[in-house]
């Protein structure tokens, strides 16, 4: 369980019961149907978390922890800026790890205050970095050790590959027997590969800056609607990142691992992680190889996942899920005009459809 207990404070408006069609069953019947599913690199914003914190017991204690576990304040950052400080990934990614693990604790705490004894998940997904947050929510590390390592992965994600540019790219429309096409473009240039598969018509390819840019000048010709550059100064899920990680195995030995509590889907092959060692290898392997979401949402479906909760700053993995898989039920707690910015699904007990 991520957080303090239950604390006592004053009463919250009830949460705004999020508009589905409902279907009758109570929620710890639904809970083996449901995946948390945390947010990467790319969701942070000025502002976030805030209102949650005015509001949550549970999410000040959580940012408190953070702030402490990294000697400086990363949640003033996150609610005030300035956004060129906070967009830094040694800045972005533990914001993002606290945030969304204080979106977490004040799940649980709206829950508990509506009389819901929340059960456990299916299986939790991170997407990219987003892996630490779920690693926090299985139970396989800390919080204050999840801040502090996905610091270091920035770092160590920036001083990997010194000497050679790198760059990332989107490729939007183009169809998948295509890609192979499109990486034969840029390999003449330099390394290439896929470093994010979204959803559907939806990668991402990173490399050698010359052989992304030669692969973003070739998509039309493929059927591809549009190429473009990311302003990211890293390659990341590439041969680039290979000293990263080596730099994060050696940084990731002494730290305590525990079995997870819930399964975690990889994010290379969307394999279930089971383990203390596995989920050690999945921070160290997913530094060079890509992101499949489309494999992980499918696994997760296929084994029985109805609905997936967003749990973090954003709602850029529910619209991808809303893609990859239409006849699930995707949701984000991240709900600005909403009392204490967070939505409470089945706030009222009942599963939502």
């Amino acid at each position: 369980m991520v957080g303090p207990k239950r604390q006592t404070h004053p009463a919250l408006p009830d949460p705004p019961i999020p508009a589905y069609r409902r279907a009758e069953g109570d929620l710890t019947q639904l809970m083996d149907r449901i995946a948390y599913v945390f947010p990467g690199q790319g969701s942070q914003s000025v502002g976030m978390g805030k209102a949650l914190a005015e509001s949550s017991p549970a999410t000040a204690a959580i940012l408190a922890e953070a702030d402490d576990a990294l000697g400086e304040s990363i949640s003033r950052l996150a609610f005030d800026g300035p956004a060129e400080q906070l967009d830094l990934t040694a800045n972005a990614q533990p914001a993002l790890v606290a945030v969304s693990i204080a979106f977490l604790a004040a799940l649980r705490e709206r829950w508990a205050e509506a009389g819901i004894d929340t059960p456990t998940p299916a299986y939790v997904a991170g997407h990219s970095m987003g892996q630490y947050s779920a690693m926090v929510a299985a139970g396989v590390i800390s919080l204050a050790d999840a801040v502090r390592l996905v610091r270091e992965r920035g770092r160590q994600m920036q001083a990997s590959g010194q000497g050679r540019s790198g760059a990332m790219a989107a490729i939007i429309g183009l169809d998948d027997s295509r890609i192979p096409e499109l990486l034969a473009l840029g390999e003449g240039h330099g390394s290439v590969t896929i470093a994010n598969r979204n959803s559907p018509g939806q990668i991402v390819i990173s490399g050698d800056r010359a052989a992304v840019e030669a692969a973003v000048a070739g998509v039309k010709d493929l059927g591809a609607r549009r190429g473009i550059l990311l302003p990211v100064s890293v390659a990341a899920h590439s041969s680039l990142m290979a000293e990263a990680a080596e730099g994060m195995a050696r940084v990731l030995a002494p730290i305590a691992f525990a079995e997870p509590t819930i399964p975690l889907i990889a994010n290379a092959d969307a394999r279930p992680i089971t383990s203390a060692e596995g989920a050690r290898g999945e921070l160290i392997e997913h530094l060079t190889r890509g992101v499949d979401w489309v494999a992980a949402v499918q696994r997760m479906t296929a084994d029985g996942v109805t609905t997936f909760v967003e749990v973090g700053p954003g709602k850029v993995l529910t619209g991808l899920i809303k893609r990859i898989a239409p006849e699930a039920i995707a949701v984000a707690v991240d709900e600005p005009t909403a009392p204490g910015g967070i939505a409470v699904p089945f706030g009222d007990s009942a599963a939502t459809r």
